[in-house]
């Protein structure tokens, strides 16, 4: 059998169910992974984004070929083009049959259709779910229908999954073959994607996020539930950008997490709060995909409370600036949106407040804060990202609801006491104490004392607005 694998956001040789098939069928297997600049550029990707995919890319390419498996790399440079170029591919060396892992996002069921379409006449399409560790239509309602609540999904993926024993990882098929081709070189950087030069904190991969998912579990996931949203402590397991790219797979995390508490099976993972509270988050990650593929006009923009569409969003161009660049005179939010900007990363916490600062506290449309997340971060993920933001502008599936409303300098003073985060992003405020640096013109601090904006909205007066707003749809 000659074989061909389709890397995606499936970066990884361990725990992948996908290649495994493909190496134990295969006489002669090659690998390729199809660069769509163009559509990358349609739905957002940070630059940052890119260059940490070819990195992992051409440390999986090393791997593979190790195994005797070369990586080619094509070029879209869409989507659509995908078909042609695959269909070129299995004509050229004679492939009998294509591997690849399932992805949920309406464009990327549009492309996998089209390319089972184009070669299953002469190619065997083999297909896995492997990039969650639930797939859609798995999970549902005891009416068969999907959640759209978070708590009873979870309860039911707990359930499902005990019983399926899906957490768990597959091995690695110990084979090696003898191939005339040769892997393509990996580029270090992509034409259209250069803008944003920040130095990654993320070494690129598998062994380098099996790394740090073992330092994780050893040192921080006990604490996790105490220190998860204070942004100065090193309490989270900093993951994203590695899930986001399938570089390490949930059930690898969710293994891991188990194994470091002494817990042998999930549906007991409750007797370690830090790991429950953790392994919730990958849950929240299976989640939302389950919501885009049941709802998938979400990826056309549009929100998942259709009625919320009524709601007068305003678009202010000096406002959005402000908050972009981490300007608003609100010190925990212009921290925040500076973290961004200069890592290419935002703490989890911290997105929370200033996604909803954005919606509820400036009323700017949440698409606006969507598309520059996305423009910006190395985890870029479109479900998690949607998901969050439909959660804070109370226009998505288990939403806030839209009267709660957080007080950035409540939050600042909560999460970050001393001010330090703050210090270290607004460093114009670095001198102000602890009380004084959450929010300097109420603390006594007078214009034109400070290189600091003031305050770009009444937060107060913003807030009834924002609630008097939802009222009336």
């Amino acid at each position: 059998m000659r074989s061909l694998y389709w890397f995606r956001s499936d970066l990884r040789l361990m725990d992948n169910l996908a290649l495994a098939e493909a190496i134990s069928s295969s006489d002669f297997l090659m690998a390729v992974f199809i660069l769509t600049p163009i559509t990358w550029q349609a739905h957002y990707a940070a630059p940052c984004k890119i260059r940490f995919l070819l990195d992992n890319l051409k440390l999986l390419s090393e791997a593979l070929w190790n195994k005797g498996i070369p990586l080619l790399l094509r070029k879209g440079p869409c989507f659509s083009d995908c078909p042609k170029v695959l269909a070129k591919l299995c004509n050229e060396y004679d492939i009998d049959a294509i591997h690849f892992n399932h992805e949920y996002q309406i464009d990327e069921r549009m492309r996998d259709e089209g390319v089972t379409t184009q070669l299953a006449s002469h190619v065997t399409v083999n297909t896995y779910h492997q990039q969650l560790v639930l797939p859609p239509g798995i999970v549902l309602s005891k009416q068969k229908t999907p959640f759209k609540i978070f708590t009873p999904f979870k309860h039911a993926w707990l359930a499902k999954a005990h019983e399926q024993q899906a957490w768990r990882t597959c091995k690695a098929v110990k084979k090696t073959f003898k191939s005339g081709l040769k892997p393509d070189p990996i580029p270090s950087r992509l034409q259209g994607f250069t803008g944003q030069k920040i130095d990654l904190h993320w070494e690129a991969g598998e062994e380098a996020a099996q790394k740090k998912l073992n330092a994780f579990c050893q040192d921080k996931i006990h604490d996790y539930q105490k220190h998860r949203d204070y942004p100065n402590l090193d309490g989270t397991s900093q993951l994203s950008p590695y899930l986001a790219q399938g570089v390490i797979s949930p059930r690898q995390c969710i293994t891991a997490a188990l194994e470091a508490c002494d817990i042998a099976d999930i549906d007991t993972m409750n007797r370690a709060e830090g790991a429950a509270t953790w392994i919730s988050e990958l849950i929240w990650r299976d989640f939302y995909n389950h919501i885009i593929y049941f709802h998938p006009n979400i990826c056309r923009h549009k929100p998942y409370r259709l009625k919320t569409d009524d709601i007068p969003w305003r678009y202010d161009d000096n406002l959005l600036a402000a908050w972009k660049n981490g300007m608003t005179g609100f010190p925990i939010v212009d921290a925040s949106m500076r973290q961004l900007l200069q890592t290419g990363w935002m703490h989890n916490r911290l997105r929370m407040v200033t996604a909803m600062f954005l919606s509820k506290i400036l009323l700017l449309d949440w698409r606006l804060g969507e598309k520059h997340f996305m423009q910006h971060l190395i985890d870029g993920d479109f479900a998690a990202n949607n998901g969050g933001w439909q959660w804070c502008a109370s226009t998505g599936t288990d939403a806030v609801p839209y009267f709660r409303i957080f007080n950035p300098t409540t939050q600042s003073q909560r999460f970050d006491p001393a001010g330090d985060f703050i210090r270290r992003f607004c460093p114009e405020l670095s001198h102000l104490d602890s009380k004084t640096i959450h929010n300097p013109f109420a603390f006594g601090v007078k214009l034109g004392e400070l290189p600091y904006p003031q305050p770009i909205v009444d937060y107060k007066a913003m807030r009834q607005t924002t609630i008097d707003v939802f009222k009336r749809i």
